[in-house]
């Protein structure tokens, strides 16, 4: 924090301090105050969050508190689609689960609409703070559904090479917005992913924000062996997620397999479990965790964190300066402040929807 924002934090015993009416022992006891409360902060701003109460246990739970953690999913009402199985998990956390079991999750027409739209609620939905997607069954995506897709993508065309191109443009650029609106969605996205996850897939957890999985997963840029370059965001976030290029055009030209251990050593994902239900307790617990925090820092810090990601960083900066100035007003800072001050637990502060 600013000292300009300090200032403020401390403006009413500053005030009392400076009057006339403040006699030595006053004087000593509002300094001491003060000095009580600069130290606390410097403690909150410099301690490791397990001292202040926030350590996130992200081992796999017990049999208990795995019935806790999934007491009663309920469908979400207003999230009704063929591909998609939508459910509050827990309280401000969304489950998205891809509901094609007995075709491997592949990403059939259905898929690619219904995400846009599943998504887009989700940005507007004030009362969801995170987000847990998994595939549901056996593995976590096969990809593209081609015996769905090929007739949009090879059927036979009458007009001409400019009116085909034309066409294929605005279908590829409508399937990469079924991911990209991952990315925009200012919730936190988390992936949980088990076994396979092949073409379409590795597109879709690259534009999530946390990528867990299982030991029996696996990761594929399947599309060379299709014939064709992965075209809906793969070959643009893949680099940016694991910052090795060597690797990624190894991937990429070859079609092969990363396993769990190697997709966790170069970065792809940030933890592996030992199956699909201990990924998903440890996705859904981070979620929650998540979901605890206030609103308007969380989805603050990942408009800012993608920003920053595509612009350089005196571009970041500026930008964060301007987002900063309206948001360091918000109520949460000063119940955030208040709890931290009476210690409490910060879990324990209730902050508006956003």
């Amino acid at each position: 924090m600013t000292s300009s924002n300090m200032a403020v934090f401390c403006a009413r015993p500053l005030g009392f301090f400076r009057s006339g009416y403040c006699s030595n022992s006053a004087k000593m006891a509002t300094v001491t105050s003060i000095s009580g409360r600069l130290r606390d902060l410097l403690m909150f701003r410099l301690v490791p969050p397990t001292y202040l109460g926030l350590n996130l246990n992200l081992r796999p739970m017990s049999s208990s508190a795995q019935d806790a953690s999934r007491a009663a999913p309920s469908k979400a009402s207003d999230h009704n689609y063929e591909s998609l199985r939508v459910t509050a998990a827990q309280r401000h956390v969304l489950h998205v689960e891809l509901n094609r079991p007995e075709k491997r999750n592949a990403m059939n027409k259905a898929f690619w609409r219904e995400m846009v739209e599943c998504f887009n609620k989700i940005a507007q939905d004030a009362d969801c703070r995170a987000v847990v997607i998994s595939g549901r069954g056996k593995v976590f995506s096969a990809g593209i559904d081609f015996m769905d897709l090929g007739a949009d993508l090879f059927q036979s065309f009458e007009e001409d090479v400019a009116r085909i191109s034309w066409h294929l443009r605005n279908l590829i650029s409508s399937y990469q917005e079924t991911f990209s609106v991952i990315e925009k969605c200012p919730k936190p996205v988390i992936a949980a992913i088990h076994g396979s996850c092949v073409g379409g897939g590795v597109d879709l957890i690259t534009a999530c924000d946390i990528r867990y999985c299982a030991q029996d997963a696996f990761f594929q840029v399947k599309e060379v062996d299709l014939g064709l370059a992965a075209d809906v965001g793969t070959l643009q976030r893949l680099p940016r997620v694991i910052g090795n290029q060597s690797l990624v055009n190894e991937l990429s030209f070859t079609a092969r397999k990363m396993m769990a251990d190697e997709a966790l050593s170069s970065g792809l994902v940030s933890r592996v479990f030992p199956d699909k239900e201990a990924t998903f307790d440890a996705a859904l617990a981070l979620a929650a965790e998540i979901a605890t925090k206030s609103p308007v820092a969380v989805q603050g810090t990942k408009v800012n964190l993608l920003y920053s990601r595509d612009h350089s960083v005196a571009e970041g900066l500026n930008h964060m300066a301007s987002w900063n100035m309206s948001m360091l007003q918000s109520q949460d800072i000063k119940k955030s402040f208040q709890a931290m001050m009476e210690k409490k637990k910060l879990k324990t502060v209730t902050f508006s929807k956003l």
